[in-house]
């Protein structure tokens, strides 16, 4: 089954051109499917190319996912156009009443503040308290997850003596775990960010798992017993020139940034980089979608609610 969007969705075209079904919304009106409902929070800064990126990876379930996408009303963003927003993004005042089967929160470049610092920060919390009770799972992306655990349990993110930018290695923890399924005992998957989460912030948590990690990456995945909560820390999303272009940007900037590790061949800058974590996002996204979405949503959402605000009471 498809993903259905808006048509004139900028990546509607691009995912057409490399055969990935899409379904626009014209044609899954007359499809009797009960869809999942699926909320994309953008936080990254050029929101098309995000769009994109996740809208791949979504396309691989079987499933029929509608999606949405929210912006921060408290931040006005400077890279994508105020029409494409107005087109194609909700205010959270307008989802605020409705239920989501899943919801994204993606990464953004915002880790050398202070979290209270950001200014989207006090509506990014008022997602987060009102997930609890309108959406199933939450998948936390990088600083969405470093964010995440932040505000649920107060974990601090710590600086990097230099920025963690590659492709490195990680390895499966808990292959027990449904996220986990299809999964070899390693993967390689793309890091970009200047602060971490440390294994031992988190070990006291009897809630939260440790799914993958690795060497020179730390805390990859972690996720909660019910699988209500996903925290990635890589970004298994990116295109296979993301990092590259990442390097360019910062180079132009004058920040004279490393090498991005792991990713040109023999560190040539100008060498297409190898694209070498295709498979195992393609994996994690599918099996998110189908463990921890569609085989877990509640049939009734009053009840879920009624339940989750209890428990947090």
């Amino acid at each position: 089954m498809p993903i259905k969007l808006e048509k004139s969705l900028p990546a509607v075209e691009q995912l057409k051109a490399e055969n990935i079904f899409v379904m626009d919304d014209d044609r899954a009106s007359h499809q009797d499917i009960r869809p999942l409902n699926i909320l994309i929070l953008n936080l990254m800064p050029q929101k098309i190319v995000t769009e994109t990126q996740l809208l791949r990876l979504l396309a691989n379930t079987p499933l029929q996912l509608e999606i949405d996408f929210l912006y921060m009303t408290s931040h006005r963003s400077k890279t994508t156009q105020a029409a494409h927003m107005e087109k194609f993004y909700h205010t959270f005042e307008e989802v605020k009443d409705r239920y989501f089967d899943g919801l994204i929160v993606t990464g953004a470049p915002v880790e050398n503040l202070a979290f209270e610092e950001v200014d989207y920060w006090e509506e990014l919390l008022a997602v987060f308290q009102w997930a609890k009770s309108h959406v199933y799972s939450t998948l936390h992306i990088c600083w969405g997850a470093q964010a995440g655990l932040y505000a649920r349990y107060g974990i601090e993110k710590h600086s990097l003596p230099r920025k963690l930018s590659g492709v490195y290695c990680q390895e499966v923890v808990d292959d027990r775990n449904p996220l986990m399924r299809g999964f070899d005992d390693e993967f390689r998957s793309p890091h970009s960010r200047h602060t971490d989460i440390k294994v031992t912030d988190i070990e006291h948590l009897d809630n939260l798992h440790v799914l993958a990690q690795g060497a020179e990456v730390g805390l990859s995945i972690v996720a909660s017993s019910d699988l209500r909560e996903v925290y990635s820390f890589g970004h298994l999303e990116y295109d296979r020139d993301t990092l590259a272009k990442e390097y360019e940007r910062d180079c132009l900037a004058g920040l004279n940034p490393a090498l991005p590790e792991h990713y040109f061949k023999g560190n040539d800058p100008t060498a297409r980089p190898a694209l070498s974590w295709n498979l195992p996002a393609a994996q994690f996204f599918t099996n998110w979608i189908n463990y921890a979405v569609y085989q877990e949503t509640p049939y009734d959402w009053k009840i879920f609610e009624q339940s989750a605000l209890s428990a947090s009471l």
